[in-house]
C-alpha cells in the first residue's frame, strides 16, 4: 500500500511539472538564482531568451520527447520589444503540444532600490538622468500584463536564498525532497588525514577493532567477516541505532535550508575496517529514506589488504 501511495504521489509530481517554465518578473527580484535551482534540478536553462525562440530551443534540445527533459528560460525586460512577443509564443507551445508555466518573481519597490544600490548596479530601463524609482515603476507597468497571467507569483522582498530555493522546488521538481539532495558518505582513516569536504563527520574509532584479530587484519570492512563483526557487535548496534535516529533529525533540516549537497565522512584509525563497514550500512540507511546516496572509501588503496 506504501508503495502504491508513493507511485501515486511520483505520478503527480510528473504530472505538474510542465515541459517549459518561462521565468520573468522584475529585475533585481532573483530571477538568476532560480535559473541555478533549475540547473541543479536538472532543467536545460537558457538566460535571457527571446519569446519567439522558445518553441525552437525546445525542439532543438529535444523537450517533450523520450529523453524526458525540461527546458527554463528567462525572458524579462531586457528584450525590450520582443518581450511583448511572449503571449504569442505561449500559444504557440500549446499547439504544439508542450506544457508551459509561467514563473513571476516580483519584490517591493523599497527593497529593489536596496538591492540595487547595494550591488551598485544600473537599472537596465534606467535613462540618463532617471532616478532608479522612476525606472522601476516603469518597469513594473510594463510588467503587470504577465504577472496577471503567471502560473505562481513569488516575492522575494523578505526571502531568504534557501526559501526560494524550496518554492521553486516544491513547484516543478518531479523529485522527492530527499531526492534533490545528493549525499556523499565516505569512510576514511584518522592517520592518514582529516577530510576537508566534509559537512558531517563521526569518529567510530570507539568501537570493537577487528584489526586485533589476526584472521581479520588483511580484510576490509567491504568482507562479510569484517562486516558481520562490527555491525553485530552489541555496542556497534546501539551506536547505529543513535546515529539513524540523528540523521533522520538533522537531513530534513539540511533540505529545508536548501542544502543540494552533502558530504558525511566516517572515520577510524586506518580507514579499513571499522569506518567503512559504518560507512556502507549508513549509505544503505539513507537510500532506504529515498536520499540520493554514493558511497566511497577514501583510504582503502592505502590499507595493507591482502590479495588472493
Amino acid at each position: 500500500m506504501a508503495e502504491s501511495d508513493n507511485q501515486m504521489r511520483s505520478a503527480a509530481r510528473r504530472d505538474r511539472v510542465p515541459d517549459i517554465v518561462v521565468i520573468t518578473g522584475m529585475s533585481g527580484s532573483g530571477r538568476t538564482q532560480a535559473m541555478h535551482v533549475f540547473e541543479d534540478m536538472g532543467y536545460y536553462c537558457i538566460d535571457n531568451l527571446p519569446p519567439r525562440l522558445i518553441l525552437q530551443i525546445s525542439q532543438l534540445v529535444g523537450i517533450n520527447t523520450s529523453v524526458g527533459r525540461h527546458l527554463a528560460v528567462t525572458c524579462d525586460i531586457r528584450s525590450q520589444g520582443l518581450f511583448d512577443e511572449i503571449r504569442d509564443s505561449l500559444h504557440e507551445l500549446s499547439e504544439h503540444e508542450l506544457t508551459y508555466k509561467v514563473l513571476f518573481l516580483d519584490c517591493s519597490n523599497d527593497e529593489l532600490v536596496r538591492r540595487y544600490n547595494e550591488n551598485r548596479r544600473r537599472h537596465p530601463l534606467a535613462r540618463p538622468g532617471e532616478t532608479l524609482e522612476h525606472a522601476i515603476g516603469r518597469e513594473r507597468a510594463q510588467l503587470q500584463t504577465i504577472k496577471d497571467q503567471a502560473d505562481l507569483v513569488i516575492d522575494t522582498s523578505h526571502m531568504r536564498s534557501n526559501e526560494l530555493r524550496g518554492r521553486i522546488r516544491r513547484a516543478f521538481s518531479e523529485l522527492d525532497d530527499q531526492q534533490l539532495m545528493d549525499v556523499h558518505v565516505f569512510s576514511f582513516g584518522f592517520k592518514h588525514g582529516m577530510p576537508n569536504e566534509a559537512d558531517l563527520l563521526i569518529d567510530v574509532r570507539f568501537l570493537p577493532n577487528p584489526f586485533y584479530d589476526p584472521t581479520m587484519r588483511h580484510l576490509t570492512g567491504n568482507d562479510p567477516k569484517v562486516r558481520d563483526y562490527v555491525l553485530e557487535h552489541p555496542i556497534t548496534k546501539e551506536f547505529l541505532k543513535a546515529w539513524f535516529h540523528l540523521l533522520d533529525v538533522v537531513m530534513p533540516g539540511y533540505i529545508k535550508e536548501g542544502k543540494s549537497h552533502l558530504s558525511i565522512a566516517i572515520g577510524c584509525t586506518g580507514g579499513q575496517h571499522r569506518s567503512v563497514a559504518i560507512a556502507n550500512a549508513t549509505a544503505r540507511h539513507l537510500a532506504q529514506e529515498h536520499y540520493r546516496v554514493t558511497a566511497s572509501h577514501r583510504d582503502l588503496a592505502l590499507a595493507n589488504v591482502r590479495t588472493n
